[in-house]
């Protein structure tokens, strides 16, 4: 296993950082160029192993497809794969094949895709088969799913002989999500409607046009972490618009609590500190931007600001345990996550999640593993810049961000490798 430690000698943050394309943005692009009949370029591509993973799959002819770590790419390709002609076993890490994957592969069952589990029902491996001549043109889901499900089934929609009708039943989880699908789709050419809780697609052909892909705002939260923990701070980051496609532009917004000031600018924004202190309780509802989560959780435990989150149900089926992996980790640093009793939410089907505690600078440097998760990696990173740590499985970041480490160099960070046996 790679470790390093990383340390910063002074309280500042200057710098440029030109960030990947969002990977969100990226795979839901890559589906369409292969749905679409017409050639179009990418542009700004992220450079994840995730997005990486989905454009090598796409090509391939083989058989057996391995999404690895990927739950984006694992979730589009499902889709993908059971409208098309052809026979192939979709499978993934040991991970992988614990995340469930039922309810969109008995949705599309329901359609008439050919989808069977090659062990346990309603996780991965599948086999997947070619479709049913007649595939169903209405299907209903629970909204309260992955937002990825119903991403994956609306960007097939249009390719589907009679469209696609989704009837959601509930509470809809990371509607931005599925805003930035459809809003993809309107740039190739397809019309939607959404009344209610239900999404219509008629028929359509997708239409080839070049696509820049945005920066990524979640890999720009790690930096707001950095900035919030400086004393002096001027940092650009470079491919970021004001009027984003991703929720995790909310993290500008956030931010400003913790005393953080956005400027933005063409195609980049600058941080700066602003005059407001950061508050001592703050309280949010991540249901439309579940992967801040952690960076905001992070920020409030290195100022020794109280939380109460809600809207983390999510966060249980990522790469990790997310919930668990922060309650773990802060707890090193006298932080505590608890969840708070049902009567507290009793008005509503919300939980709730309340950070508390003095945060206590260690006399040795911390060693915080990462659980396989990405996320977990660069949101505790930023701790450096208050007290010297460790990150077990550090390169575990080219999931979605393979320079980040490099790049907090950029910005003063000292990184050294170590090696534990």
């Amino acid at each position: 296993m790679s470790n390093i430690r990383l340390s910063k000698k002074d309280k500042d943050a200057f710098g440029t950082i030109t960030l990947s394309g969002s990977k969100s943005i990226s795979n839901r692009v890559l589906i369409i160029q292969a749905l679409c009949k017409e050639q179009f370029e990418i542009f700004n591509l992220s450079d994840s192993d995730d997005t990486k993973t989905l454009q090598s799959l796409l090509a391939s002819d083989d058989y057996q497809l391995d999404a690895h770590h990927a739950g984006t790419t694992f979730r589009f390709l499902t889709s993908y794969l059971a409208v098309k002609d052809g026979d192939n076993i979709l499978t993934g890490s040991s991970r992988m094949q614990e995340r469930p994957i039922q309810a969109l592969s008995e949705a599309l069952i329901q359609m008439g895709a050919d989808i069977s589990y090659v062990n346990k029902e309603g996780y991965p491996p599948l086999r997947i088969g070619p479709p049913a001549k007649q595939i169903a043109s209405k299907i209903t889901l629970s909204a309260d799913i992955s937002s990825q499900y119903i991403s994956s089934l609306l960007l097939v929609a249009p390719t589907l002989t009679n469209g696609l009708e989704i009837e959601l039943i509930g509470d809809i989880v990371s509607r931005p999500y599925l805003e930035m699908t459809l809003k993809i789709m309107e740039y190739f050419g397809i019309k939607h409607s959404w009344h209610g809780q239900t999404i219509y697609v008629d028929a359509q052909e997708y239409q080839g046009r070049d696509f820049y892909v945005e920066a990524d705002w979640s890999a720009a939260s790690y930096y707001y972490i950095i900035a919030a923990f400086s004393e002096n701070v001027d940092l650009t980051l470079k491919g970021l618009l004001k009027e984003s496609l991703q929720g995790d532009s909310a993290i500008a917004e956030i931010a400003s609590f913790f005393g953080v000031a956005t400027e933005f600018g063409n195609k980049e924004i600058r941080l700066k500190k602003s005059e407001e202190k950061p508050q001592d309780f703050f309280e949010y509802d991540f249901i439309k931007c579940p992967d801040i989560a952690q960076s905001v959780s992070t920020m409030c435990a290195g100022l020794g600001t109280t939380g109460l989150f809600s809207g983390l149900q999510t966060l249980r089926i990522k790469e990790t345990d997310r919930i668990a992996a922060l309650q773990n980790e802060l707890a090193k640093l006298n932080v505590y996550l608890s969840k708070l009793p049902a009567k507290f939410s009793k008005k509503s089907e919300s939980e709730y999640f309340m950070q508390e505690g003095n945060l206590e600078y260690p006399s040795h440097p911390p060693s915080f593993p990462t659980y396989k998760d990405h996320r977990m990696a660069m949101s505790f990173g930023p701790f450096a810049a208050l007290f010297p740590i460790e990150i077990e499985d550090y390169l575990v970041v080219s999931k979605s961000y393979p320079n980040f480490w490099k790049d907090l160099e950029k910005v003063g960070f000292i990184v050294d490798s170590i090696d534990k046996k």
